[in-house]
């Protein structure tokens, strides 16, 4: 078995929702599924090392003969093992291909060197796209919310703001149509300079200022874009969110997709809720988008 040796070229981070591509490998998984391995692919895979947003859903056409994708993950091979959904490093890393695994039910009559065709369920697609591109604007603006509760310097984001979503995020995950966010505000943090202790009596506050920010951000119809670093598009390479705000242009690493205009929301709320437990405080950001 010959396993890839350069990365999937992928298509999602422009909108595609279809793709052509040559089968590079097919892999039988544990489970009784496969691992189909295409050189170039439309389809967004789940990444294990942060699976903030979940895989695509739709088919891969061989022969005429439409197979339905159950799952896409990251595959990750340095040529002597394929490691489907449980890479050992981090997408990117030198000396590894990394590919998007396709995975079916039975590959019966899909071989190495055949022609396919991927679609992508679009509904899905939108909605989760609407999820990830309402979860950056929401931490931005939370972000801005936050900023009066910190007495010292801290790293920023691309709005100059101090960025405790970078600093205080334990996990994210993306929904279809919103996102929920896990943040937790310990010794670390408080260490760093901000007031945790402040922040219950001003939750309400916070919260109204970041959906101020949001309904602003949106009724500005800004453009939105995937910056793609690498001439061939491969799943390795780094992207990064840009965002045309009305105060400037802000740019976030991110390996999702994303809708192209804020004119496609009608607008998007978030809620803040604190829980404390074993001497921290967790704070949850839900976030809904709504489409136009």
């Amino acid at each position: 078995m010959s396993l890839p040796s350069i990365d999937t070229a992928v298509t999602y981070p422009d909108g595609d929702l279809t793709s052509t591509g040559t089968v590079v490998l097919v892999q039988p998984l544990p489970d009784g599924r496969s691992a189909v391995v295409v050189d170039r692919t439309a389809f967004h895979p789940v990444d294990p090392v942060w699976p903030d947003q979940p895989a695509d859903a739709g088919t891969l056409t061989v022969d005429g003969r439409a197979y339905e994708v159950v799952d896409g993950v990251v595959g990750a091979t340095d040529g002597t093992t394929l490691h489907v959904g449980d890479a050992p490093v981090r997408t990117g890393t030198e000396g590894w291909a990394f590919v998007v695994c396709h995975l079916v039910e039975d590959a019966a009559g899909i071989e190495p060197g055949a022609a396919v065709a991927v679609s992508v369920d679009p509904s899905r697609r939108r909605a989760l796209s609407a999820g990830h591109t309402a979860c950056h604007l929401a931490s931005l603006a939370l972000n801005d919310a936050l900023a009066g509760l910190w007495t010292k310097e801290v790293a920023v984001d691309g709005r100059g703001r101090p960025n405790f979503d970078q600093l205080a995020i334990t996990s994210s995950r993306i929904l279809e149509g919103g996102s929920l966010d896990e943040y937790r505000i310990g010794k670390s943090l408080r260490k760093k300079g901000f007031a945790a202790a402040d922040l219950p009596a001003q939750l309400d506050e916070v919260t109204a200022a970041a959906n101020r920010t949001l309904a602003d951000w949106i009724a500005s119809g800004a453009a939105i874009s995937i910056v793609r670093e690498g001439a061939r598009q491969g799943l390795g390479d780094r992207r990064r969110w840009r965002a045309e705000l009305p105060e400037g242009v802000v740019e976030i690493p991110c390996g999702g997709t994303h809708l192209r205009s804020l004119t496609e929301l009608t607008g998007a709320d978030i809620q803040l809720d604190l829980a404390e437990a074993e001497g921290a405080v967790t704070l949850t950001m839900r976030t809904t988008a709504h489409l136009a």
